[in-house]
């Protein structure tokens, strides 16, 4: 008699989000190479064998995990962050889309932004879904200066997107650290901090260094 489980057929599509589901739950506790195949087809209930059938090795595995948390939350903040919404209203929602998915998806984030960050060939797929969203914010912004009819330098908009994209993944790393800390609380914060700033840019209002 085999001893060989059997697994209950799925289609395909759902098979794969089962495997990543439990891929990036894995990833997220063990972090890339303390991870097994093993551990995640368990977790998955499927055979090992199956998981490099459809996702292929442990490496495009985890690309696959970061590609799937990535555009979900490139989706998520698209999502909410109508054009043609205030410059203010646009960033809040687009803030509260993102820290919510941050709350609600708190594995997907230590993969993406702490298991990543430091290994290559990962650390470049995440610095260019970054610039992605580097871009959205510069774009919001000029937007909104536009819309005040004023303009500022292209590298001057990129610094402060970047600024804002930083501080802003600095408190998601501190909402992951705390279930209790409320996705939308932690997002009006943020908003508190950018938008104060952004509107002194928007009418022109620079800190300049004393002189010598």
């Amino acid at each position: 008699m085999s001893s060989v489980p059997a697994f209950k057929r799925l289609p395909r599509a759902v098979r794969e989000q089962q495997m990543l589901d439990a891929a990036v739950k894995v990833f997220s506790r063990r972090g890339f190479h303390a991870a097994s195949m093993d551990e995640i087809a368990e977790d998955a209930g499927i055979s090992k064998p199956m998981v490099y059938a459809y996702l292929g090795t442990k490496e495009e595995l985890f690309v696959a995990c970061l590609h799937r948390e990535g555009t979900r939350m490139m989706q998520a903040i698209a999502g909410a962050a109508a054009p043609d919404l205030p410059a203010d209203e646009r960033l809040w929602r687009g803030l509260r889309a993102f820290f919510g998915f941050v709350g609600a998806h708190r594995d997907g984030w230590a993969v993406l932004y702490r298991q990543a960050r430091g290994e290559q060939p990962f650390a470049g797929e995440l610095a260019t879904m970054r610039a992605r969203l580097v871009e959205v914010v510069a774009g919001m912004l000029d937007h909104a200066l536009r819309a005040e009819g004023r303009e500022i330098a292209a590298i001057d908009l990129e610094v402060v997107a970047y600024a804002l994209v930083g501080a802003t993944e600095s408190l998601a790393d501190w909402l992951a650290d705390h279930p209790d800390a409320e996705p939308e609380k932690t997002a009006t914060r943020m908003m508190n901090v950018a938008w104060l700033g952004a509107a002194q840019l928007l009418h022109g209002v620079t800190w300049r260094p004393p002189a010598d």
